[in-house]
């Protein structure tokens, strides 16, 4: 592969917008066991958040899927392939980006809703507080109203 077309390549890899429209592969090898990864991202978007008994098998693949992205983009850096084979790995690559994408907006989901539970408990404590200092907790008002 010549230097130009190997930049192309990696450009393509770390391009903002890399994932956009990108779909998740239907089946992939990752770290030399084959993982049906549509099916699995999908397993676990179905539910809002992950659940407690899956939280150990997310966190492996999630972490299987980055190493075994770094070693097929060290594969395009080294030079070791043709450009054809190049391309085939940028998109396995993307698609490998845009599962891990789909597996770390769950955890975003989590700390969404731990946020917004915690805005609500502090809303609540504000108006018991307002309540408190205007005299409205036991149903009467300061000034007599």
């Amino acid at each position: 592969m010549k230097p130009y077309e190997r930049e192309l390549l990696l450009e393509r890899i770390d391009r903002e917008a890399a994932t956009v429209g990108a779909t998740i592969p239907e089946r992939i090898e990752v770290q030399g066991s084959e993982v049906a990864l549509r099916d699995l991202v999908f397993e676990i978007r179905r539910q809002e958040t992950v659940p407690e008994h899956d939280r150990e098998r997310v966190a492996q693949a999630k972490r299987n899927l980055r190493r075994e992205r770094r070693e097929r983009r060290q594969r395009i850096e080294d030079d070791a392939v043709s450009f054809e084979r190049g391309e085939t790995l940028v998109e396995s690559i993307v698609g490998i980006e845009r599962a891990l994408e789909g597996l770390q907006a769950l955890d975003q989901g989590d700390i969404e809703a731990e946020a917004r539970a915690s805005q609500t408990a502090g809303e609540r404590r504000w108006m018991n507080f307002l309540k408190q200092v205007l005299g409205e907790e036991d149903g009467t008002r300061l000034g007599g109203h």
